[in-house]
Formats: C-alpha cells, sequence, structure tokens
C-alpha cells in the first residue's frame, strides 16, 4: 500500500461527504445537542454536589446537637451518609439514576442506599438520559452509517470503481482510505464533545479527592477514538460488500438495531436466568434466621451469650457482671455487633458475588459487540459503575461498623459497670463532648487500580475490535469486486 493513494482517498471521501448541506444541517443539530447534553450535565452535577454536601453538614450538625446521652441510644440514632457524584459523571451518567445516594447507618442494621433518581421519576428513565456518552455511543454510530453506507457501493454502481482499479489503485488502498476518511469525519463530532469535557474539569471542583480524573478521561479517549475507527471500518467493509447504497444502508441499520438492542438485552436477560438474585426479603430472613441461631444480644437469656457471660465471670475471677472493671451490656453489644456484622458481609458477599456473575456475562458480551465494550469502558473511568457504587456501600458500611463499635465502647468505659442494663434517665449517660469527637464521614472516590481491573475486560474487547477491524479490511479487500 502506498500512503499517498490512501491519504488521497481519504481526502476525497472528506469533501464527497462534508460538500452537501444536508451534512451542516445533521451537524448542527447534534452540537446542540451536545450543548444541551453538556449543560444538562454540568448542571446536574453541581446541583447535587450542592445537595449531597448540604445534607451531609445537616446530618453531622444532627449528630453532634444531641446532649448527653446512653451511647448505645447514639448508635441507634445513628447518621446519614451521602455519596458524592463523580466529576466526569457529567459525561457519562452510568447507573447514577439508579442507584442510590444515601444510606442511613445505625447499630446493628445494614440498611440499603436509597433515594435514586429512578424512584422518583416516570418509567421514561429506562430509555436512558441524553449525556454526553449516549450521545457518542448511540447517535453518533448511525449518523456514521448514514454518512459512509454508499462510501464503495456507490462508486461500485456507477462504475468509478472499476477506472479507479484499472489506473493502479489497490482494495487495499480504497477501503483504508475510506475508513480513514470517514473516521476523520467522526472526529469532527467527537472533538467538542471531548474539550467541553476538559473545560468543564478545569472549572469543576470536587470535593472529593480526583483520583486520577485525566488519566481516567485519556483512557476514555483512547477508547472512544478506538471504537470510532471500528465503526468507520465496518461501515466501509459492509458498503464494499454490498451490492448497492440502499443494501448497505438496511444492512449497517440491522447491525446497529442487533448491537445496540438486541444484544445487550439478550446478555442481561441471561445474566439474570443463569444467575438469579434473592429478593430483598429472602435476604433479609436469611440473616435474620442466622442471627437467631447465633444468639441475640438484646436478650438476657439467651444461651450464647449466657455462655459469653460465665467465660468473662471466670476469666475476670468474679461472680457478677457487676463486677466487672468495665460496662458488661457495652461488652455484650460489642461482641453482638461483631456477629450481625460478620453475617451480613457474608450474605452481602454471596449476594455481590450474584450480580459480578450476571455483570461478567454482560462483560464477555463485549467481545462480541464494541458497543457493549465502549459502554462499560466510559462507565467504569468516569466512576458511574456498579463497583462505585459497590465502594461506597462498604465504605459506608464500615464507618457504621466504627461508629457502633465505638459508641460500645465508651458504654464500656464510660457507664458504670453497677449498671447492668438500661439507658434511660440521667445517670446512664456520657457527655455530649464525645459525638464531636467521632470523625465524620467523607466519601473517598473508588481507587483508579480497581476501576482498572473492572474495566480490564472491556479494555482487552476494545483492543481486540481495533484489530479486528482492521482484520476485516484486509480481508474484505480480498474478496472485493468492482461490480
Amino acid at each position: 500500500m502506498q500512503w499517498a493513494n490512501i491519504r488521497l482517498f481519504a481526502i476525497h471521501f472528506w469533501r464527497n461527504a462534508t460538500t452537501p448541506k444536508t451534512f451542516y444541517v445533521l451537524y448542527s443539530i447534534f452540537i446542540l445537542l451536545t450543548a444541551y447534553s453538556a449543560v444538562s450535565g454540568i448542571n446536574n452535577y453541581i446541583t447535587q454536589n450542592e445537595i449531597r454536601q448540604e445534607h451531609q453538614e445537616k446530618a453531622r450538625q444532627s449528630w453532634e446537637a444531641n446532649p448527653d446521652k446512653h451511647p448505645h441510644r447514639m448508635a441507634h440514632f445513628g447518621t446519614f451518609v451521602f455519596r458524592i457524584p463523580s466529576t466526569l459523571g457529567i459525561f457519562d451518567y452510568g447507573l447514577e439514576s439508579f442507584t442510590g445516594n444515601t444510606v442511613f447507618l445505625e447499630a446493628h442494621r445494614q440498611n440499603s442506599v436509597n433515594f435514586s433518581e429512578a424512584t422518583f421519576s416516570t418509567g421514561m428513565l429506562r430509555f436512558g438520559e441524553l449525556s454526553l456518552a449516549l450521545l457518542l455511543q448511540l447517535v453518533l454510530p448511525i449518523i456514521l452509517f448514514f454518512i459512509g453506507f454508499s462510501g464503495v457501493a456507490r462508486d461500485k454502481q456507477n462504475g468509478t470503481l472499476k477506472i479507479l482499479l484499472s489506473q493502479g489503485a489497490r482494495w487495499k488502498e480504497i477501503l483504508f482510505g475510506k475508513s480513514i476518511g470517514l473516521f476523520m469525519i467522526s472526529l469532527l463530532f467527537f472533538a467538542p464533545i471531548l474539550l467541553l469535557v476538559i473545560i468543564a474539569l478545569f472549572f469543576l471542583e470536587s470535593p472529593i479527592s480526583p483520583n486520577y480524573r485525566w488519566l481516567r478521561l485519556g483512557i476514555i479517549g483512547l477508547s472512544y477514538l478506538a471504537f470510532l475507527f471500528t465503526l468507520s471500518a465496518i461501515t466501509i467493509a459492509i458498503s464494499t460488500s454490498s451490492n448497492s447504497p440502499k443494501n448497505a444502508l438496511l444492512r449497517l441499520l440491522g447491525i446497529w438495531l442487533l448491537l445496540v438492542i438486541l444484544l445487550p438485552k439478550s446478555a442481561q436477560a441471561m445474566g439474570n436466568y443463569w444467575f438469579p438474585t434473592p429478593s430483598k426479603l429472602a435476604f433479609q430472613s436469611a440473616i435474620e434466621k442466622e442471627v437467631i441461631k447465633k444468639g441475640d444480644s438484646h436478650n438476657p437469656n439467651d444461651p450464647h451469650y449466657n455462655g459469653l457471660r460465665d467465660s468473662v465471670l471466670t476469666v475476670h475471677n468474679v461472680s457478677k457482671v457487676t463486677d466487672l472493671p468495665f460496662n458488661y451490656s457495652g461488652f455484650v453489644m460489642r461482641e453482638g455487633e461483631k456477629i450481625t456484622s460478620a453475617l451480613y458481609k457474608k450474605h452481602q458477599a454471596r449476594l455481590v458475588d450474584i450480580y459480578k456473575s450476571q455483570n461478567d456475562v454482560t462483560k464477555f458480551s463485549s467481545f462480541i459487540n464494541p458497543f457493549t465494550a465502549i459502554k462499560l469502558v466510559s462507565m467504569t473511568m468516569s466512576s458511574t459503575d456498579f463497583s462505585s457504587y459497590m465502594d461506597f456501600q462498604d465504605k459506608a458500611d464500615d464507618y457504621r461498623y466504627t461508629l457502633a463499635q465505638t459508641m460500645n465502647e465508651l458504654q464500656m468505659e464510660y457507664i458504670s459497670p453497677k449498671k447492668e442494663s438500661g439507658s434511660e434517665g440521667k445517670t446512664h449517660v456520657v457527655d455530649h463532648e464525645h459525638w464531636e469527637e467521632f470523625e465524620d464521614f467523607k466519601h473517598e472516590p473508588i481507587t483508579f487500580s480497581k476501576s482498572m481491573n473492572e474495566a480490564l475486560p472491556a479494555l482487552l474487547s476494545i483492543i481486540f475490535w481495533t484489530i479486528a477491524a482492521i482484520g476485516l479490511l484486509v480481508f474484505t479487500s480480498k474478496r472485493a469486486r468492482a461490480i
């Protein structure tokens, strides 16, 4: 192949595609959609960030405003923590609207994350929100198909290909030239979006550590470039193998429907079928049954805690819990928290494994669907995917456990050992200054290394599809016919 000829075909394709006025109408509409999506994404980020920060501060103020109180009552009083949105969420909303953003933390209970946008919206949300990523994943591909469907088929139909081949042009030069030309046109649509995100990141301040957001954006940008080249190559290959422009367009539209709608939905359905999840009631019932078997820390006659009491008395060589050097009720609450938390984590781990197995079906389907691959990379690098949500949930529960155990330690240390039980009245209390000493929750984003591990299969599939696209052009060039 000669690069001069490839460049010539690329420039020729560019000129033919960008000359009609319809191209500029289409481009103008896309730019308007881009501007709308950018403004919506930025406004949504700013609004959500302000609301969550405000309520996080109010939750902290409410916690610190408590008077002198029994520590275990404070553990049940609990607090709210909020998930701070990712700055790259302005580009790809991902699962943000479906996963919730706040959770109430209290002793002995692991509550779910609530108040997602989906719970307050109509069913239209299931069709997706108009984000910058959605434009690149769904709208731009079909635009490229409409621009490139006749790239080779029309030349074949009007006899231009015969002339080009008779004058010494090679099929590889034609196909690679036109693919690069279509790819260059895709950059006209991609560049404004990337520029808007870069500008937004410069001006938007994140209340949490950015955690390699520029490197994340770089990976997103390179992935989309590979994705767009893959689409360009597929478009030209289909156009080459078609007998007419009409036939090429129908085939490309069929591919779009298959890859955008049918395959993703089928992968989700198969994941749910192969790895069914228990209902919320069944999940909670399983935990409660094991808690009952282990023992109830609030039941003074529970066999498990009776045995624990006897062993503690033996170790300290006393006959009554009121003779212990610490408050025994606080000790029991501490042990009970260990048990319930361990049981919850065990069942939660099983549930998460099921979800991961379901998601793995979608991940590995990216090797037969480039649209799935770019969607997964985009969400994961934007920290709006399932792993980012689970990372927040795990950190929130760790904070909840620390809070409950800190209150139990305060009870053991500051409540008189002579007080066997009870949290009422003014004699079973500790100073309210201890509430201020307990550190506030600060949401830190998922680490870059974890995101890379999650995105690795999708990144490998992006590389695979890029190589496959080049191979497709080479294969098509060997089988192509001018008639």
